[in-house]
């Protein structure tokens, strides 16, 4: 099941994209205590939608890609992973962690599919980062690793754009991950069932129609699965919460001589699974 936010009269709402167009998830189950993506995480109800969509029930609604939002526009918490494709590691000269390396992103680092983002006056030398996000439907805390994917609500596409002469200000990286819409996100939230094997979704960079990164969540050096737990025992995880787990290698950084976005870039993150992500570069 593909689940989107998409922009109406009565504001944003949760859907869910069929090949007839967008169906308003509430709608379909005949509910009107919530709105958004993240309160049917918090509800439990994804698992009637399929029955209610296949028992005819919702008028599809045909909505341009502008009318998309990022599939949780209001998340409790963005955490995000460092250094957690092997390959990406190995490039940057760093060593293999011990434990999961995170920081975090806020809500004004998310912009949907399709969005313009301006660099930060303040950077000149603005990296892209493309990674698998996962999305948590259940309250996790103190979950085991073979319980994890059960707390999974699906998966979708983020680019983590990062500000590398900020981020190296402090031992910190916050303060090159935090502008205004350093989190492009979407344009899906994919269902466990449709995007298949938590290590097997596949991850690509075009900048400006040339491959930057093509790797897979086979090269994670911690597992989707043991992110989660990880994370749970650091922290409880709410419905909603997107975490990100981390680029492979192929960033600009890293690139011989090292090559920062410019106004105009195209930028194109893509999963066989999950979809494309598009963005354009302003100054």
């Amino acid at each position: 099941m593909r689940l989107v936010t998409y922009a109406s009269d009565r504001g944003p709402r949760a859907g869910v994209r069929t090949e007839a167009g967008v169906i308003d998830a509430w709608d379909l189950i005949g509910d009107g205590a919530g709105s958004s993506v993240r309160d049917l995480l918090a509800s439990g109800r994804i698992d009637e939608l399929g029955p209610a969509i296949g028992n005819g029930a919702g008028d599809p609604l045909l909505i341009g890609p502008e009318g998309i939002l990022c599939p949780v526009p209001d998340p409790d918490k963005i955490i995000c992973i460092g250094l957690n494709y092997r390959a990406h590691a190995e490039e940057t000269g760093a060593e293999i962690p011990k434990a999961p390396t995170i920081f975090g992103k806020y809500r004004n680092a998310l912009v949907p599919d399709g969005a313009t983002v301006t660099l930060p006056a303040a950077s000149r030398k603005v990296d892209y980062e493309a990674e698998v996000a996962f999305v948590i439907g259940r309250r996790a805390s103190g979950v085991a690793v073979e319980d994890a994917l059960d707390h999974v609500a699906g998966y979708t596409l983020l680019n983590d754009l990062s500000a590398r002469d900020l981020q190296g200000l402090t031992m910190q990286w916050m303060a090159g991950k935090v502008f205004d819409g350093a989190a492009p996100c979407g344009p899906e939230l994919i269902t466990p069932d449709e995007a298949g094997p938590h290590d097997g979704i596949g991850i690509a960079m075009h900048v400006n129609g040339e491959e930057r990164q093509s790797s897979s969540t086979a090269d994670l050096i911690f597992s989707i699965p043991e992110l989660l737990a990880t994370l749970s025992t650091w922290l409880t995880l709410e419905p909603g919460d997107i975490i990100s787990t981390g680029t492979p290698s192929g960033v600009g950084l890293a690139m011989d001589p090292r090559t920062w976005l410019e106004a105009g870039d195209e930028l194109v993150v893509s999963s066989p699974q999950l979809g494309e992500l598009r963005t354009t570069i302003a100054r």
